[in-house]
């Protein structure tokens, strides 16, 4: 770094003691006299400029000359700064790491993560045990650090990382449905649940309790008779109980599902040969049963203001799925001799599944109306942002300008954006 100050004060030396500025001054002086003698005297405009040539050349010349010095002190300057920060000089000190572990200092917040994975999961002993080492080894370190006094001993109760009793009761709950309706096929609990919630649940525009009771239907009709072995007395009694189930509790859904009730009963005319009728597909859905446990777990959870899939689950599939293009990243880092600068935010686009990308609430600026699933926000080329239904009043079919800048921009360069 002396080598680069000795530089650095011998050109600021040089530009002090520059002529350059001067003989510019006196070069505008001559052209500006010049001019002046034209105006005064057109005729003379051939002899004025025939002897303007040599002066202004030789201004020039003063000009080149008083800044050779200038033009070299610069250049020894510009190579003490290459040869100073050299980066083959470089190559045996340790790159900067890429590596940054937010959650290093917040282990309460893992282990939260992982209890409460392990509850949603329905690990409930494995979940205890868990607990239970973590209080064991908070008792150890307060031992340690506590050396004049015995600590008390910690307990479940005074950690951070244990959920609360409503939220392991309520998760129980959730097992003890499931359960009952994945191996015994036994909706009764999930649709009990589903009336006691029937408020919030509707409030949210659910269909739960409509899709239950309509899968116990199709059960009570199936009964016995898909099997070989069906007599033509047990498939009666079957559809007899199916149509009297029909009559107890379908009217309590009629306003809102009428036409998938006439449906239901509608497919009662081709009982003799069900799979070659129109209604195929509502009583012999090999998914149905999968396809309403989801629906209850998704349903439950939102009801608990808890997402139906694990975060720790989502978010470390994520980065399963992030880590060859982080990888490969950070090998391309290494090579340039560059380093990882964004804070808080990825340098390169990682291509995730679409049900793991999320977006928070967006209001169109142009329209002011909130963005759905169905009029997502859209980016335009420029940058700025509005929901897509907006984009298509705007573009029409061809080029548009952004109402925001004067950037122009098509309907197909504009992408989905989620926040």
């Amino acid at each position: 770094m002396d080598l680069v100050q000795k530089e650095h004060d011998r050109l600021l030396k040089k530009l002090r003691s520059s002529q350059g500025i001067t003989n510019v001054q006196n070069t505008i002086d001559i052209l500006q006299s010049a001019r002046d003698a034209i105006a005064a005297d057109p005729n003379q405009a051939a002899v004025t400029l025939a002897k303007l040539q040599n002066p202004v050349k030789t201004s020039f010349n003063a000009i080149n000359d008083s800044l050779k010095e200038t033009h070299g002190s610069l250049n020894k300057y510009t190579k003490s700064l290459d040869k100073s920060f050299d980066l083959k000089l470089f190559k045996d000190r340790p790159l900067p790491s890429t590596e940054h572990d937010a959650l290093s200092q917040r282990d309460q917040l893992i282990n939260r993560a992982i209890a409460m994975h392990l509850l949603r999961e329905g690990q409930f002993s494995v979940a205890a045990s868990f607990l239970s080492e973590i209080a064991e080894k908070k008792t150890r370190i307060a031992s340690s650090d506590r050396t004049s006094a015995s600590p008390e001993p910690t307990s479940l109760l005074n950690l951070d990382e244990v959920p609360s009793a409503e939220i392991r009761k309520e998760f129980a709950s959730m097992y003890y449905i499931l359960s009952q309706l994945k191996e015994r096929r036994n909706l009764l609990p999930a649709i009990e649940w589903a009336r006691e919630n029937r408020e919030a649940l509707e409030a949210r525009g659910s269909n739960l309790e409509f899709e239950l009771c309509r899968l116990q239907y199709v059960w009570l009709y199936h009964g016995e008779s898909d099997t070989p072995n069906a007599t033509p007395d047990q498939t009666r009694r079957n559809q007899t109980a199916a149509i009297a189930y029909a009559r107890q509790e379908f009217p309590a859904f009629h306003t809102r599902y009428q036409r998938e009730i006439n449906q239901l009963m509608g497919a009662m005319a081709f009982c003799p040969n069900l799979s070659a009728s129109p209604y195929a597909a509502i009583f012999n859905n090999p998914s149905a049963w999968e396809d309403v446990a989801q629906f209850f777990t998704r349903e439950f959870c939102s009801l608990l203001g808890l997402s139906a899939d694990s975060p720790l689950y989502i978010a470390a599939t994520a980065g399963a799925i992030a880590l060859p293009t982080l990888l490969k990243l950070q090998t391309i880092m290494k090579a340039k001799r560059t380093e990882w600068t964004s804070e808080n935010e990825l340098p390169v686009e990682i291509p995730l599944p679409p049900s793991y990308l999320f977006h928070s609430i967006f209001v169109c600026p142009v329209s002011k109306e909130q963005a759905t699933d169905e009029n997502p926000p859209m980016m335009m080329p420029c940058g700025h942002v509005i929901a897509e239904e907006s984009l298509k009043r705007l573009s029409k079919g061809s080029r548009f300008k952004c109402p925001y800048c004067p950037n122009e921009s098509h309907m197909k360069d504009a992408r989905k954006v989620f926040l």
